[in-house]
């Protein structure tokens, strides 16, 4: 039987990169993937790909666009089994560059649409359900320019701490994968040089691909991780472990 079979998933930024990769795999092995992105035409595009799935379009930093998604999934009736809380937004600024409009939409959007993701999932989760969310390597490697980036995802890791204690008790494991050099439409825009420095800071010699990053997800989302609880998994070629 496949990982997922009869199970209900949600994906947040699902329309492209990491999160499409694991909404794939998620429907591949059984579940029926709730999806949300904020272009309508790519989040549509991204559903004819997965097959078992239901598009709801918004921004996890809009509390009525998650109240909207987590309505659709209470009302298909199965409660939910795998939060995969991966949507969020980089970009480059040093110390002195950074502006309130560069910190307030890069935390709004990774901490505070992840903390209020996970929040008002709370009511919708089965007992066994596992929380997955997305980080990253830059939270731990000190790139220049990367510092608002790298800060919210070292709070959401101190967060999948809290979260873990926080639910164990309902049997809702919390745990977290922190993704390397990615290749994703995110970073297909990056200078070819700064791609190159990237690439060349993995001792395997390449970056990884989205679906390297989805497999781990899905361990952690099944009952393959069921003694796994608060961790923060690294799929980085051995980026900053060698």
């Amino acid at each position: 039987m496949s990982r997922f079979e009869g199970k209900t998933a949600v994906v947040t930024g699902g329309s492209s990169g990491i999160g499409l990769a694991a909404a794939r795999l998620f429907a591949k092995e059984g579940a029926h993937v709730f999806m949300t992105g904020r272009r309508q035409e790519e989040l549509d595009a991204a559903v004819g790909l997965v097959g078992d799935a239901t598009a709801v379009r918004g921004d996890v930093a809009d509390p009525a666009d998650l109240d909207r998604l987590y309505a659709a999934v209470r009302e298909r009736g199965r409660g939910l089994d795998v939060l995969f809380a991966n949507a969020g937004i980089g970009g480059f600024a040093t110390l002195e560059e950074t502006t309130e409009e560069h910190f307030d939409q890069i935390f709004g959007i990774n901490v505070r649409g992840t903390l209020f993701s996970v929040q008002k999932a709370l009511p919708l989760l089965n007992d066994g359900a596992a929380v997955v969310v997305n980080l990253s390597v830059r939270a731990d490697d000190g790139v220049a320019a990367f510092g608002t980036y790298a800060a919210t995802k070292a709070a959401l890791r101190s967060y999948v701490r809290t979260w873990a204690n926080e639910l164990k008790d309902r049997g809702v494991r919390v745990n977290a994968v922190s993704p390397g050099s990615i290749d994703t439409p995110a970073t297909a825009g990056l200078d070819e040089q700064v791609k190159a420095s990237f690439a060349a800071r993995v001792p395997l010699g390449r970056v990884g691909t989205a679906e390297e990053v989805a497999d781990a997800v899905a361990f952690l989302a099944s009952d393959q991780s069921t003694f796994v609880v608060g961790t923060n998994l690294y799929v980085d070629g051995g980026e900053i472990q060698i």
